[in-house]
């Protein structure tokens, strides 16, 4: 597939989309999607606007089972991963369900648990038997998880729909402030749109109605106030930084797959995802093919493979994966943006020195269910040039004219010492305490700290990928890292950052 790059034009060609009504039905009730990305209805309604609640239905909101499971033995992983990236796809398939019955559901709300929740509800409780048989054959099998198969519908705003019909389930809170701490810097709720005047663009279509993003999930970055807290560095601290040159996805490596979260799975992740580094990288991929890939790091023995979900350009403008899995097939839509620049820094810990990362640690950071899953996993930061003082979690930023938008990622830096992955994909990793310190039983280990920066015309109508009910929401944001640097190299990385040196 074909990689576009959108730079600055002059002031006239810069009209991004700021408002687009769709009309829901059912009495001519209207709802306000600003950034029209794909097919479904609005997901909010504007301030001091009172709507039925079948307007306000925005999303499909369930349990992530995932995150509930016991250890996994090693003989079920592969069983257990295979019926979680199924429900995944179940949800992505009654998501498109409600989004083309949205109207309907809006005039009769109980039309939501015979048509979609209830349906939905039933394919969910067979996954989770499959996945405690799985599970039961080698170790107890896990109990209370038949709780987790309900799932609700729920409102943008993260209103809780209530009592939307039987066995609907609890819906998460919306509000999305706080993320992981892990060196990565808290954003402030920042409110909404801010009167922001971007300009009024064409109308993006009739059949480009969207699921996000909406105004209020942007703010102006000169309204946010610095917000950077790092941990002192003490006596003892590893000082030094290793820098891995990868590229920025010149070559357009792109699939939906997600080889850590959904392996043995096509489009696992439902969204498209930039790789640099290892070029073997797909959802079949086992160690020995990303040993044996082809690397686009400078350093040949950094063969790791760096990835995260593609940034879109909502201008309009169809790109080469309109009909495909992980983009318009899963409501993903626009111009995929080549990053005018991507860092990728490892660094030390402010406390002690770093051991070396064992060969093929996987490493996730954020969560890409952090809209309906809440916060406690959200970990990306979104900011500007020149304002990297003040960084977003729950927002993107508008920055102003000769500003570049900033995605950064600080991953997790302390390792149990044993595993290389684990059943839900983060026990074997921790972030540090916020005195920098490893929590016990783990180790620090040199920290990825990644920045993505993108030049995109100024002001609202961008997005990421995301699963089709997450709403491209920016708490959504995530990276994914496998170690496949060679032992040499790893030992300088080390070596550099516990000596306090500068290498690449």
């Amino acid at each position: 597939m074909g990689r576009t790059s959108r730079k600055r034009s002059t002031l006239a060609n810069r009209a991004i989309v700021a408002s687009a009504a769709l009309i829901l039905g059912g009495g001519g009730l209207i709802a306000v999607n600003v950034y029209a990305s794909a097919g479904e209805g609005s997901s909010g309604s504007p301030p001091g606007r009172t709507w039925n609640a079948g307007t306000q239905m925005s999303t499909i909101d369930c349990p992530d089972v995932g995150n509930e499971l016991p250890d996994v033995p090693d003989q079920a992983r592969w069983e257990v991963d295979r019926e979680l990236a199924a429900m995944d796809t179940q949800i992505t398939d009654a998501y498109q369900q409600f989004a083309d019955r949205k109207d309907e559901i809006s005039r009769d709300p109980g039309l939501a648990e015979n048509a979609v929740l209830g349906p939905l509800k039933a394919k969910r409780t067979a996954s989770i038997d499959r996945i405690a048989t799985a599970v039961g054959r080698n170790a107890d099998r896990p109990g209370g998880l038949d709780g987790l198969a309900p799932c609700s519908l729920r409102a943008d705003d993260g209103n809780d729909m209530g009592d939307q019909g039987a066995d609907q389930g609890q819906g998460q809170d919306g509000g999305q402030n706080d993320g992981q701490d892990g060196g990565q810097d808290d954003g402030a709720d920042q409110g909404g749109d801010n009167g922001q005047d971007q300009g009024q663009g064409q109308d993006q279509g009739q059949d480009q109605q969207g699921n996000g993003p909406e105004a209020s999930d942007f703010v102006d970055i000169q309204s946010v106030q610095p917000n950077v807290d790092r941990p002192r560095q003490r006596r003892g601290a590893s000082r030094g930084t290793f820098t891995t040159d990868c590229g920025r996805n010149e070559n357009g490596k792109f699939n939906p797959d997600n080889v850590i979260v959904a392996p043995g799975v096509s489009n696992g992740a439902h969204h498209m995802h930039d790789y640099v580094g290892n070029q073997a990288n797909d959802a079949f991929a086992g160690d020995d093919d990303l040993a044996n890939g082809d690397t686009s790091c400078r350093n040949q023995g950094d063969k790791s493979t760096y990835y995260w979900p593609v940034l879109r350009l909502q201008n309009g403008t169809a790109e080469n994966d309109a009909d495909a899995d992980g983009g318009g097939k899963d409501q993903n839509i626009g111009e995929i943006q080549t990053p005018s620049q991507v860092t990728l820094k490892f660094v030390g810990n402010p406390t002690g020195k770093v051991t070396a990362m064992p060969r093929f640690l996987r490493i996730i950071t954020g969560d890409a269910k952090a809209f309906t899953n809440g916060d406690a996993n959200a970990n990306a930061s979104w900011s500007c040039t020149g304002f990297e003082d003040r960084q977003l979690k729950d927002k993107y930023p508008i920055c102003p004219d000769g500003s570049q938008v900033v995605r950064s990622f600080a991953f997790q830096s302390c390792w149990d010492g044993q595993n290389t992955d684990s059943a839900n994909h983060r026990t074997h990793v921790t972030f540090a305490q916020d005195d920098g310190r490893c929590p016990n039983g783990f180790r620090a280990i040199p920290q990825l700290v990644q920045r993505i920066v993108y030049d995109v015309p100024p002001g609202p109508g961008f997005a990421v990928d995301s699963f089709p009910e997450q709403l491209h929401k920016p708490v959504t944001d995530h990276g994914d890292f496998i170690n496949v640097f060679d032992d040499n190299l790893m030992k300088k990385v080390v070596s550099c950052i516990n000596g306090g040196r500068k290498c690449r």
